[in-house]
């Protein structure tokens, strides 16, 4: 069978250093040269759940883990997978037969080199229900694809086997979430098959956990780089400094004044409102750059008032969101209309028109619409800030178009329980980023009878999306996203505003930090000076 080839997508926490010299001097400690070892002090808003890759974790914990341990393939900056352990990959022509040849020199954090069969004994315990991974049921048959069979017919070559087609199965291997579905040695578990820590071949190895206080991570000395950039979570990644020490700090406004005294290096995630007084006060050095979250107005289109599509319309019409997205964001983020967030490589010319503000079209389609001023309420809170900013703003600008719309404030917990029942009529909404388009539409679309959950019930929209996950062909995909992007504003399921925003501020001795598309903390390729 042809085949094609894929290889073109391609101590104290927070105490200072002089601190500590001072401490170990009181202490008639002798400070050797090993004390001198250049560190990078990263700040955590919570402490991580395990150590163990895609079980147990929060988006939180993957942004340690990932430093630790590798994929076959991972997320490059353009959001699509590209080859990381493998050095290229080659598919089937019916493609249902992925076959990854390993890239030569990679050792693992034990001095132990990767081979093939590491890769199978890895996928082994990821299927094993025991384990307990994430995305088991990305890969077992419940989601869009099965792997029939994993093998290793020789040292570099490692050869998965699919039940049908998907254009998604290289995405889903790259899942942050999954862990990048990490290659690990199986000296990291222990001899009755329990987990012990990830022996893998990041370029950063476990150095010490202390609960609530600080994970430290240390320089793996043989990583294996792969040349030129950094391109993602994939290209180069270098450590260049002998320990990362994540440092858990809550508190935002704790974080930002260790930051500025110089207790901690790097805080990957300050708020939107901090932006402008740290870049103002010039004492650390910032990255602002978007995500792919997805930010908006999501409505319950079987709602007795916000089923009229002229109203939902009208909605659209009212919002002004080069101004909403202004002042959320502080000046910061930009408006996106469409799910594919703007990062993608599929947000194309089609991804960028939208619904035009237009106050005079709102109030017309109202008209249309036969709306007699019902109530209706739009549920917010208090967690996401931005997201209950955009509540605050958009019913103003509702208002004015002739709506009357009331804000509801909920908890958090209150207000997710309400979404996946569908027990509502307009909600200010915070969607987490998926990297590939056909994943952030699947997150909203579906029979609502079976998941009350989605926004979205249309069969041809449903097929539409189904045969995206199938064609492998990008034109073929940008097509079908055009398609549905189309239809998105047409229909009017969700008001998108924006996608999320990651600013990481960091010291000035810092030196080539750049935040991610992910908004996970990326370390390597990153130096202290002094």
């Amino acid at each position: 069978m042809p085949m094609r080839r894929w290889n073109s997508w391609f101590a104290s926490p927070v105490a200072t250093p002089a601190a500590r010299l001072a401490a170990g001097l009181m202490l008639g400690v002798t400070i050797t040269a090993s004390a001198q070892a250049s560190s990078l002090r990263v700040q955590l808003p919570f402490d991580i759940r395990s150590i163990n890759p895609g079980v147990n974790r929060d988006h939180n914990t993957d942004g340690v883990v990932l430093h630790m341990v590798e994929g076959l393939v991972a997320y490059g900056e353009d959001a699509l997978p590209k080859p990381l352990l493998a050095e290229k990959v080659e598919i089937s022509g019916d493609g249902k037969t992925y076959s990854f040849t390993l890239r030569q020199g990679v050792k693992f954090h034990n001095g132990a080199s990767l081979s093939s069969e590491d890769v199978v004994w890895s996928w082994n315990r990821y299927m094993d229900p025991k384990t307990d991974w994430r995305c088991l049921s990305e890969f077992d048959g419940r989601g869009t694809v099965k792997v029939e069979s994993v093998t290793a017919p020789d040292a570099r070559t490692v050869v998965f086997t699919l039940d049908k087609p998907s254009a998604l199965f290289l995405t889903s291997l790259a899942r942050t979430d999954c862990a990048m579905t990490g290659i690990l040695h199986k000296d990291s578990v222990k001899a009755d098959g329990s987990f012990d820590k990830p022996i893998g071949t990041g370029p950063f190895k476990l150095g010490e956990w202390k609960r609530g206080e600080y994970i430290k991570l240390e320089r793996f000395a043989d990583y294996a780089s792969l040349p030129g950039k950094i391109d993602g979570l994939t290209g180069a990644k270098r450590p260049l400094v002998d320990e990362l020490r994540f440092v858990i700090i809550p508190d935002s406004a704790t974080a930002k004044a260790a930051l500025e005294r110089g207790d901690v290096d790097v805080v990957p995630d300050v708020a939107n409102a901090d932006v402008a007084e740290l870049k103002k006060s010039g004492k650390v050095s910032l990255s602002v750059v978007s995500s792919m979250g997805l930010v908006g107005l999501i409505i319950q289109t079987r709602d007795p008032v916000m089923g009229n599509v002229k109203l939902r319309r009208a909605i659209a019409a009212a919002i002004d969101t080069d101004e909403l997205v202004g002042a959320v964001t502080d000046g910061i983020g930009k408006p996106n209309q469409s799910i594919v967030p703007a990062l993608s490589a599929y947000h194309g010319p089609v991804e960028q028109q939208g619904v035009k503000y237009d106050p005079a079209a709102a109030k017309k389609l109202l008209a249309e619409a036969g709306y007699k001023g019902e109530k209706i309420v739009m549920l917010a809170n208090k967690r996401y800030t931005n997201s209950f900013d955009s509540a605050v703003i958009a019913q103003q600008m509702l208002k004015t178009a002739g709506l009357n719309v009331e804000i509801e404030v909920l908890e958090w917990a209150t207000q997710l329980d309400r979404y996946n029942k569908g027990n509502y009529q307009i909600q200010a909404f915070p969607y987490s980023g998926r990297l590939d388009p056909s994943l952030s539409f699947e997150s909203m679309t579906g029979p609502k009878d079976k998941q009350p959950r989605k926004l979205w019930d249309d069969p041809q929209v449903q097929a539409l999306l189904d045969k995206s996950m199938v064609v492998a062909g990008k034109a073929e995909r940008q097509a079908i996203f055009d398609e549905l992007h189309k239809r998105f504003i047409a229909d009017v399921p969700m008001v998108m505003l924006y996608n999320g925003i990651v600013s990481g501020a960091f010291s000035k001795r810092v030196k080539g930090y750049t935040s991610s598309l992910t908004s996970l903390p990326r370390l390597w390729e990153v130096s202290v000076d002094g």
